[in-house]
């Protein structure tokens, strides 16, 4: 059984292994892969093992362990932590932290230890991770394919296990499809659930920061590490009063919205699997039905939330010479500049529909159920994808799913199933607005009932 966050905190807590001991083990792996892969853009040895030595010294002197004592993560280079420099992926963005991001403090103040910075789509505007200025990061499953994006490095970090979880951020998808396409388990949660302060952002309205890791014991580790009301953010919110519920998947309302099955590009392999998981799913009591879900359905129209939202955050530098976009972004922000104050405001509107028909299906379903991607084979390189002998462009087939949510604003999980597939086929669970134990104990669930797969590793390197 492949080691866990939980397990290495108890053995660390336990004196069992030194902190010192498990950040070498992770932080050897990741040199020693890293050049195949590109997943770190930094790997942090003398500021991990100064961490790790730290902790071991605390807990010699007594002091109280957190629940990730000695856990090693990876940090996307979105995130600031105090002392690095902040790239987002950019030719020219470098920002030096003085201060760690709300969600690195609370994740050291839990007993993590940062082993790195993960590589990332160019301002994390993007779902390839082919970065033009600090190369691609490359898939363990495959490196001639993509990790998925926008946080490809740090999905790729926890597939081949340098490291024991990462944090991503997802605006339309960037931790969900990564997490499908390398195999692991990648949580969006409910927008304001986690600060986003100290985050480069990419659209406010639909940033989130979350965790991706080989178990969804893992994912909750770290996000229950890492919400929390936090009023330095402006998006923060605080999360309702609500009882903790523990899922039977013979209790189960499960709705598959056939609208957005039929709309978004995918192909007849992850159908297959897709209906394979949902027989699956009735065959240990769940009720899984096909719905209409009227509204709930991939609208082009709601490209100019994010578009608009970009173009704020990028019109001061732009039109500057000295700050260069790479090719792929030069034209998506040339695009997003065009979004006029009337365009975005109609947009905002069909989201708000789009939000209320989501609403009324979660009035009939605990949860809703799709693919995670249309197809999980992105060829480094290329822009197209394959479907059933068709080309689409990637970013349709890859985010088919998953942009839809943030719109939404609601949680969902990214879950490698253990049916055959390279990598594994992955399922999309959304629960309602503040619904992360929901999601997360369905998921564990779904684990125990040998549905979702535990600590899936990506081949070997040599």
């Amino acid at each position: 059984m492949p080691e866990t966050g939980a397990t290495i905190a108890e053995a660390v807590r336990g004196g069992i292994r030194t902190a010192r001991e498990v950040v070498e083990h992770y932080l050897e792996t990741a040199e020693r892969l890293n050049p195949a892969l590109n997943a770190f853009v930094e790997i942090d040895r003398a500021g991990a093992l100064e961490r790790a030595d730290s902790i071991d010294n605390g807990l010699r002197a007594g002091a109280v362990a957190g629940p990730l004592c000695g856990v090693p993560i990876a940090l996307k280079d979105l995130i600031d932590h105090a002392g690095h420099v902040t790239t987002a992926g950019s030719a020219f963005y470098r920002h030096r932290a003085t201060v760690s991001a709300t969600v690195v403090r609370r994740l050291e103040a839990a007993g993590a230890v940062i082993v790195g910075r993960t590589g990332l789509h160019e301002f994390a505007f993007g779902f390839s991770s082919e970065n033009p200025w600090f190369g691609p990061v490359r898939n363990p499953w495959n490196r001639d394919l993509s990790p998925g994006g926008s946080s490809g490095g740090s999905a790729a970090a926890v597939a081949a296990r340098m490291s024991v979880g990462a944090i991503g951020t997802d605006t339309g998808g960037s931790v969900r499809v990564p997490a499908a396409l390398c195999g692991v388990v990648g949580l969006k949660v409910t927008h304001g659930a986690v600060p986003v302060t100290g985050v480069f952002p990419v659209a406010g309205t639909l940033d989130t920061v979350g965790p991706i890791a080989g178990s969804v014991g893992d994912a909750r580790l770290l996000y229950d590490a890492m919400k929390g009301f936090d009023q330095a953010d402006p998006w923060s919110a605080r999360a309702p009063d609500s009882p903790d519920r523990v899922p039977r998947l013979e209790n189960l309302r499960v709705g598959v919205p056939a609208g957005w099955l039929s709309a978004a590009p995918t192909s007849a392999a992850v159908h297959r699997a897709f209906e394979g998981f949902c027989d699956q799913l009735r065959s240990v009591g769940a009720n899984v039905e096909r719905v209409e879900a009227p509204g709930v359905a991939p609208d082009p129209a709601l490209l100019a939330v994010v578009a608009g939202e970009v173009a704020g955050v990028h019109r001061e530098w732009f039109d500057d010479p000295d700050k260069p976009y790479g090719p792929d972004l030069e034209v998506r922000m040339a695009a997003a500049m065009e979004v006029t104050t009337d365009r975005y405001t109609w947009a905002m509107r069909r989201r708000a529909a789009l939000e209320q028909a989501a609403g009324e299906a979660f009035r009939r379903h605990d949860l809703l159920l799709t693919p995670a991607v249309g197809h999980p084979r992105k060829i480094i390189g290329n822009d197209t994808i394959a479907i059933d002998g068709e080309p689409h462009f990637y970013r349709d087939v890859l985010n088919g799913y998953s942009a839809l949510v943030n719109l939404i604003g609601c949680p969902a999980i990214a879950l490698p199933t253990t049916q055959k597939g390279v990598p594994p086929p992955s399922v999309q669970l959304l629960a309602p607005w503040w619904g992360e134990d929901l999601l997360l104990g369905a998921g564990e669930a779904l684990e125990r009932a040998g549905l979702i797969g535990t600590g899936l590793a990506a081949p070997s390197i040599g």
